[in-house]
């Protein structure tokens, strides 16, 4: 599907991955609708990329039903935002799991039920859920993002072969670690194992891809992380027995410490 002239909507506009994404969408021609709950930060995307804003948060349903009344007539779906949701279950409250598991879940499965028809209508349209590598391969100290992630994989590849023959496509961009935006960035911590990091950029070229060329799953990774994730999903014991202990757990409790007030 070309992406000029076609009106897209791209949650979680206000992060590093949504900032490059909005840039790009808009030099590609996109006619755009960036969205996320921080006004001041949304309003400043808005007005480099040209996009129109709509504020919403997806935590509330009321909001994302609000989100998809206001933008019914789009082609194109970008299904980007997230919460971090890092650390162990037992330190989370009832609400804050409500909360990550209806923004990283429950917001995109609700988005393509309300758009989705619309370009069914029109016989053409994209839907593109950003996930994570998490979504193929347990860590330690993040149960409810991986939970998250590996549902948002499983329903965007069941619901691409629903949606087959109806001139809408369906696509998963899975980013390893992001680095130069996000929590890397943010906290100053080193990446896992000294594996590459990527930039909003590739991953922003990869949302690009999957629409253009109705790309089922793109992972936006080193070789050597996606290697490792591959051997995790078949492996899963001998990768715990891998991950345990050293400096890699000190990393991410580093990393559950700073993103704790994101919850």
């Amino acid at each position: 599907m070309r992406i000029a002239g076609a009106k897209v909507l791209l949650t979680g506009a206000t992060g590093g991955v949504g900032r490059a994404l909005a840039q790009r969408l808009t030099a590609e021609g996109a006619a755009l609708t960036v969205t996320g709950r921080r006004a001041d930060v949304l309003e400043v995307v808005a007005a480099e990329s040209g996009a129109r804003p709509v504020l919403a948060d997806l935590a509330v349903a009321d909001q994302v039903a609000r989100l998809a009344e206001e933008c019914a007539a789009t082609d194109v779906l970008i299904a980007n935002a997230a919460l971090p949701a890092s650390g162990e279950l037992l330190d989370y409250t009832p609400e804050q799991i409500d909360r990550a598991m209806a923004v990283n879940l429950g917001a995109p499965i609700m988005l393509a039920r309300l758009l989705a028809p619309h370009m069914v209508g029109l016989g053409r349209g994209h839907l593109v859920f950003v996930g994570s590598m998490s979504g193929k391969a347990a860590t330690r100290y993040s149960s409810l993002y991986t939970a998250s992630k590996f549902g948002l994989r499983g329903f965007a590849h069941s619901l691409r072969r629903d949606l087959h023959g109806t001139g809408v496509g369906v696509s998963l961009v899975q980013p390893g670690f992001v680095g130069e935006a996000g929590m890397f960035a943010d906290t100053g911590a080193a990446v896992p194992g000294g594996l590459r990091t990527v930039t909003p950029g590739e991953v922003a070229g990869a949302v690009i891809r999957s629409i253009e060329e109705d790309r089922c799953e793109i992972n936006v990774a080193p070789l050597k992380l996606r290697l490792r994730c591959a051997v995790a999903g078949q492996f899963p014991r001998y990768a715990e027995s891998r991950q345990q202990g050293g400096g890699d757990e000190r990393t991410a409790s580093q990393i559950v410490e700073a993103q704790r007030s994101s919850r």
